[in-house]
């Protein structure tokens, strides 16, 4: 696959915490505390795709120039949390802006 369209933002989100006892087996997808994944548009390798349900509209917004801090109790411009659909796994959101040279 060629990626032929430059992506205004990259994507870091980061397991931040697992179920009440913290044990990874309370996750279907076996996420772990400290868990890291980067994409800029797709669904990065490992990645629960339930939970990319409610992470791509986050990403859109940031990518139309939204405010996460409108969307995310607590949240910065570029920068929050989030709960997978089964309200297991916690997740944070950062946002950077990538350098477009055209």
């Amino acid at each position: 696959m060629k990626n032929w369209y430059k992506e205004e933002y990259s994507f870091k989100i980061t397991v931040v915490s697992v179920g009440a006892d913290k044990e990874p087996v309370n996750c279907r997808n076996g996420h772990e505390i400290g868990d890291t994944y980067t994409c800029e548009y797709g669904c990065p390798g490992g990645f629960c795709s339930k939970s990319m349900i409610k992470l791509f509209p986050l990403m859109e917004a940031v990518r139309s120039g939204g405010d996460l801090t409108n969307l995310l109790a607590g949240a910065s411009k570029h920068n929050g949390e989030f709960i997978c659909p089964d309200g297991v796994v916690t997740f944070g959101l950062e946002a950077f802006c990538n350098e477009i040279s055209g």
